[in-house]
């Protein structure tokens, strides 16, 4: 079947009058010009009786047609560029489909359709790019969406999701969103990162990591605190790398996003309601069910309401080496918020036995930071020491110590020992992880 059989009959007529963007570039005037052209004349859903072999040829003969119409030479790269904007508008997620395959860029964001925001190495940047309507953001939405069978409308005017790629996608559309549809992508690493890059990077050092390494494989509890985009979920994936292969693991996920490296792996994610407002499998349903599937190993990636009381009881009862994540600002602050996610159980738990819960589970809390620079960096380890009256006594065993900005911007400092032991030190020498004793020296 012919593209240029699915086009509709349309008007010759020159003048499709476009908006043109604000940016007064001719060509960028032209791309706006075809896109429109193309977006209003083809039937988008006969596009999967083609391959994509052969859509680019026909998009290139049917540009070929557009322009000899429009009378307006383009040379080659430029007629390839065209053709390669187009594909993307119709087998792709069109304007911001370059951006996906640019592996530098870690998140898009589209304000509406007339902003398109990038982040590069943790800043963000306004790009050039922009949808031609709200209408046009909203088809790509419901084009990501219906992948995973997830669904947004006035009723349901919120989503997450995901690409196939496993980049998380959240969506918000009026009359949540005011100035119209909102598009937020978290891009994934083609390659994740390993504890080399993080040290490359000056995330952490090598004796660090290595301590975090005989953490995970001693089986201590870790939990890793940290704001949005601080890098936590990096860090997690980093930290699993050094879960022994023969062990289960079993990760739960609101949007699956961890990438272990581990062959024995069970994948769980969290469903929704349905249309109907029915079948909605939560996080703390799938704690539940996951004590039952045999793990040597829980990891929540993002523990966020009820589901943390099934996590510490778990804990508790003899699943040691369990690890996730908790948006908080500092390692305090971090144990306040599990303080209220226990509350919304709704058990009724004295404050005492509620923070006793938490710190016989958790062992250590690792606190990341984003600097003003971009740049991720872990900014405390802290052991969970136990209690003092009602009190949860924490210590940092590591600080990070910033000494200032250089000319280029670029934060100093360095993550150093506090002089503390931890206590758990004997469990890691039980364990067989040897850590030699100035580690922990100023």
């Amino acid at each position: 079947m012919s593209l240029k059989n699915i086009l509709q009959q349309t008007s010759s007529e020159p003048g499709l009058n476009a908006p043109s963007p604000s940016k007064g570039d001719f060509f960028y005037e032209v791309k706006h010009r075809i896109h429109s052209r193309l977006i209003e004349q083809i039937n988008l859903k006969a596009l999967d009786k083609l391959s994509s072999d052969e859509i680019e040829t026909e998009v290139a003969q049917i540009i070929d047609h557009f322009l000899m119409e429009e009378k307006v030479p383009l040379n080659s790269s430029e007629k390839a560029e065209l053709v390669s904007e187009i594909l993307d508008e119709l087998i792709g997620l069109g304007p911001i489909e370059p951006f996906l395959k640019d592996p530098t860029v870690s998140d898009i964001l589209c304000n509406t359709y007339q902003h398109i925001y990038v982040e590069r190495f943790g800043l963000l940047e306004k790009t050039d790019a922009r949808f031609l309507n709200n209408a046009h953001l909203r088809n790509i939405i419901d084009r990501i969406i219906s992948k995973v069978g997830r669904r947004i409308d006035e009723s349901s005017p919120m989503v997450d999701a995901r690409l196939t790629d496993g980049s998380r996608v959240n969506a918000i559309i009026p009359p949540l969103a005011l100035d119209g549809p909102m598009l937020s992508i978290r891009r994934f690493a083609v390659q994740p990162l390993k504890v080399e890059d993080l040290i490359e990077l000056q995330a952490l050092t090598p004796e660090i990591a290595s301590f975090l390494g005989g953490c995970v494989k001693a089986r201590l509890n870790i939990m890793i605190s940290g704001g949005t985009g601080s890098g936590k979920t990096t860090l997690l994936n980093v930290l699993s790398a050094f879960i022994p292969s023969q062990e289960r693991v079993i990760t739960i996920e609101d949007s699956a996003e961890l990438q272990l490296q581990q062959e024995h792996v069970v994948r769980l994610e969290t469903k929704p309601a349905s249309i109907e407002g029915n079948g909605i499998f939560d996080q703390r349903d799938l704690v539940r069910n996951s004590l039952r599937m045999r793990p040597d190993r829980i990891i929540i990636g993002e523990v966020r309401g009820s589901e943390a009381f099934d996590m510490l009881q778990a804990m508790n009862t003899g699943h040691e080496g369990s690890l996730t994540t908790i948006h908080a600002n500092t390692p305090r602050d971090s144990l306040i918020r599990l303080d209220s996610m226990i509350l919304m159980t709704g058990i009724n738990l004295p404050e005492k036995a509620m923070r006793f819960m938490v710190a016989s589970a958790l062992d250590l809390i690792i606190q990341v930071q984003r600097m003003a620079d971009g740049s991720r960096r872990v900014s405390a380890i802290c052991e969970v020491a136990g209690m003092e009256g009602e009190v949860i006594t924490l210590q940092n065993i590591f600080e990070y110590e910033k000494r200032g900005v250089d000319p280029q911007g670029k934060v100093l400092g360095k993550l150093k020992a506090t002089g503390i032991r931890p206590r758990f030190a004997e469990k890691l020498k039980l364990a067989g992880v040897y850590l030699p004793e100035e580690l922990f020296s100023f």
